[in-house]
């Protein structure tokens, strides 16, 4: 296996009905920028709430990509 470099960047994606879908927006948005995705971390999660009630999810996730210069 040759040696590899890779950068880590850090998304937050959201979804109204759970963590789950928020973490997969952040990734699959994700991938229609970047190339070679490897690994998503999910660093945080949260949630917005209005009048008592939940109104969205939030997760904050570490995605990795190969760096190529």
């Amino acid at each position: 296996m040759a040696e590899s470099v890779y950068k880590i960047i850090e998304l937050v994606g959201t979804s109204t009905e759970t963590w789950e879908k928020a973490a997969a927006n952040a990734v699959a948005k994700a991938s229609q920028s970047l190339r070679d995705l490897r690994v998503a971390e999910i660093t945080k999660l949260d949630m917005t709430v209005e009048n008592g009630k939940v109104v969205s999810y939030r997760a904050r996730v570490a995605v990795s990509f190969k760096y190529e210069a």
